[in-house]
């Protein structure tokens, strides 16, 4: 299984979600076969790392985010991963006017997965303070769960074929 996390620069909301999500594969689903990802849709921050702000945030839940890199998505993602998760409606969009038709049910938004809440995108930090980034891990851990629950579900009824 192959998640990509999708953002607008990628260096706040995809790679934290990216972090969240590997720290909870970790803990919960270490014998889970997975690849973990997170990429933007415009390449503002192309080999940055993430923005400091989200990368101390995230420190302080115990997620290490600092060996990441921002990276633009590519034609190749829309083939090599078996779900592209938007942080928001509008990098979804972008995501599904790039991606090949075929692709377009692979493409959802991360706060499907948030279960009951009436959220449906990540709010982008970036330009607000130090609140809106512990926000974007609130949301994160919340939709990584129902994420991974999914995940598991699928894993075991594929080996029980």
């Amino acid at each position: 299984m192959r998640i990509l996390f999708v953002c607008m620069g990628n260096i706040c909301r995809s790679p934290t979600a990216e972090g969240v999500f590997r720290r909870l594969v970790q803990e919960r689903a270490p014998h889970l076969p997975i690849e973990i990802d997170s990429a933007g849709t415009h390449d503002y921050h192309v080999g940055e790392p993430p923005d400091s702000r989200s990368v101390a945030a995230a420190a302080r839940r115990g997620i290490d985010l600092r060996s990441l890199r921002a990276r633009q998505v590519s034609d190749e993602d829309f083939e090599r991963f078996d779900l592209i998760v938007a942080m928001d409606r509008l990098n979804h969009v972008t995501l599904l006017e790039r991606a090949p038709p075929v692709s377009h049910e692979r493409i959802r938004l991360f706060m499907e997965f948030a279960g009951d809440r009436n959220v449906e995108d990540v709010p982008d930090p970036y330009y607000g303070g130090p609140l809106g980034f512990e926000q974007v891990l609130d949301l994160a851990e919340e939709a990584a769960a129902g994420l991974l629950d999914e995940v598991l579900k699928s894993y075991e009824a594929r080996r029980r074929r």
